[in-house]
């Protein structure tokens, strides 16, 4: 199913866009999703992609050990930059609620060819989040009960740096992917049901976790101005970028609601506002949390920090019994995160697929009548996801690579969005205009969109070469494997080949079909496909 490439402040007809109609037959499809998210769920699928249980807990012994305890400024930093994105996005989520947000914002900002590649990174970087979220199991389930250290036994090590760690990360991962694809396969409805109680658990357990740690405090809030417990040498700039990697993991993924839009109920209204607090709310828990987590350990110099991270300060200050009780919802929301991560690929795979834009798009595309979602696209991307985890099952220093490497995709995915939108506002090529469901205007930044849109770009752009700087205590854990000191580029360099490849070979394809057309139909061939092209 082909669509007119659009230009900002047109509607698909080709005049102003300005309808409130929430029904996706406005902006040129046919609704097949099933609306079955309200509200909550469409906040809990940003706030759930976000995470903090899961990714804080994941990667805050890498950000302490990269950067010490002074790591803890670059979650402010992070946050003001993807609050920017946030709000720009926001503005997109109002005028285009559509599934597979990222691509289809793309597209209708910067023409379908840019949106096909934008799409085509988005889909890769969601894949590897899904498998880089589902690797959290091991951070937490083998403390919780020993039983779930499975290789190895009770007494290996359970740290995913280690061959036994690693092993078993991979194991849980797959058994976790099971799980998040039936749920995915079974409707929206379970999907959102599954993702709310996760989400209310995990803003449950946040606020339990912080007042604990609060209560418990060996040191004061000054601790986050010294870099006490960073073990390197030399300047400490290079050393606080890198541990940004956990602030920057962390942030992203509040545009899930975005994804869901044409399955949530007033999507025009709902959709910018659960972006943002998704993100809002997510930054100030994650800021408390990181905080109380260095103000309760019992030591910030003996190396378990690093090594054992939050999970460690539960255990170690509050017991056997409450720390486990703990993780236990830490548990859920990595259960809620790998489903919710799951959840946008899969729609961004159909979004793209309903075009015609990706291999085997006409099973891509299918919805299932039964349970109203793209099963297909659900299971391709759970097994894209468990495949990323087997391959590196022998190399262990794999893991914290492709954290990185995912958030970079991600980010790169990004600034597809804003870039083209800070030059449609450069242009004078203003979005368009409406009201929402409520009959209110649509979400705008006014007169602070250049100002805020700019400074997105920027920050994206930096951030973006941050990630994919070939820092050996990121890619490089071996100490000596170029390839893998390389491998973001490489990753990245590789993906974009094959995109391209396909890319051209399509187009070719397209033109030979044209040269078997009557040439009395030759016009409307072509007219055809440029609609039909996906790029």
């Amino acid at each position: 199913m082909g669509r007119p490439e659009l230009v900002p402040g047109q509607s698909p007809d080709g005049g102003v866009a300005t309808s409130p109609a929430t029904s996706p037959a406005a902006l040129g499809y046919q609704q097949e999703l099933r609306r079955g998210v309200g509200s909550f769920a469409s906040f809990a699928a940003g706030f759930s992609f976000v995470s903090i249980l899961t990714t804080v807990f994941q990667l805050f012994g890498l950000g302490f050990g990269l950067g010490g305890a002074a790591f803890f400024w670059t979650w402010p930093l992070v946050f003001a930059g993807q609050m920017l994105v946030a709000l720009c996005f926001a503005e997109l989520a109002a005028r285009w609620p559509i599934s597979g947000a990222i691509y289809q914002w793309s597209s209708r900002l910067a023409g379908n060819t840019v949106g096909w590649f934008v799409g085509w990174i988005m889909i890769i970087g969601q894949i590897l989040t899904v498998a880089a979220a589902a690797i959290a199991a091991q951070a937490v389930l083998p403390g919780i009960w020993s039983g779930f250290q499975i290789v190895g036994g009770a007494g290996a090590d359970p740290s995913v740096g280690s061959p036994t760690g690693a092993q078993n990360a991979v194991l849980l991962g797959c058994l976790l992917l099971v799980v998040t694809t039936v749920v995915n396969i079974l409707g929206i409805r379970q999907m959102a049901a599954a993702t709310s109680i996760g989400v209310a658990i995990e803003i449950v357990g946040v606020i339990a976790l912080v007042l604990v740690l609060f209560f418990l405090p060996e040191r004061g809030p000054q601790v986050v101005a010294h870099h006490t417990g960073w073990a390197g040498d030399g300047g400490y700039i290079g050393a606080f970028l890198a541990s940004s990697l956990m602030a920057a993991y962390v942030m992203v993924g509040f545009d899930s609601a975005g994804e869901l839009a044409e399955e949530t109920h007033n999507p025009r209204r709902t959709t910018p506002r659960t972006i943002l607090r998704a993100l809002i709310l997510s930054g100030v828990g994650g800021a408390l949390l990181i905080l109380s987590g260095l103000m309760a350990a019992s030591s910030l110099t003996d190396g378990n920090l690093a090594t054992g991270g939050l999970s460690w300060v539960l255990t170690d200050r509050l017991g056997d019994v409450l720390g486990r009780l703990l993780l236990c919802c830490v548990a859920v929301a990595v259960f809620a995160c790998t489903l919710a991560v799951q959840t946008s690929g899969a729609r961004m795979i159909y979004s793209m697929a309903r075009e015609g834009a990706l291999p085997f798009h006409r099973h891509l595309g299918k919805v299932s009548a039964r349970t109203g979602t793209p099963i297909t696209t659900s299971v391709v991307v759970g097994v894209g996801a468990a495949i990323a985890l087997v391959v590196n099952l022998r190399q262990t220093a794999i893991f914290t690579a492709l954290a990185s490497l995912c958030i970079a995709m991600l980010y790169l995915a990004y600034l597809g969005v804003t870039l083209p939108q800070l030059v449609a506002r450069i242009r004078h090529r203003g979005l368009p205009e409406g009201v929402d469901e409520t009959g209110r205007p649509l979400f705008s930044l006014g007169r602070w969109g250049m100002a805020v849109n700019t400074l997105a770009v920027l920050y994206g752009a930096g951030m973006t070469v941050n990630l994919i700087w070939p820092r050996p205590e990121i890619y490089d854990l071996t100490g000596g494997t170029w390839w893998l000191r390389w491998s973001a580029l490489l990753f990245i360099g590789l993906s974009l080949a094959v995109a391209a490849a396909y890319f051209l070979a399509r187009r070719l394809h397209r033109r030979i079909e044209l040269r078997h057309v009557p040439h009395t139909h030759v016009e409307s061939a072509a007219q055809a496909e440029a609609v039909a092209e996906p790029a």
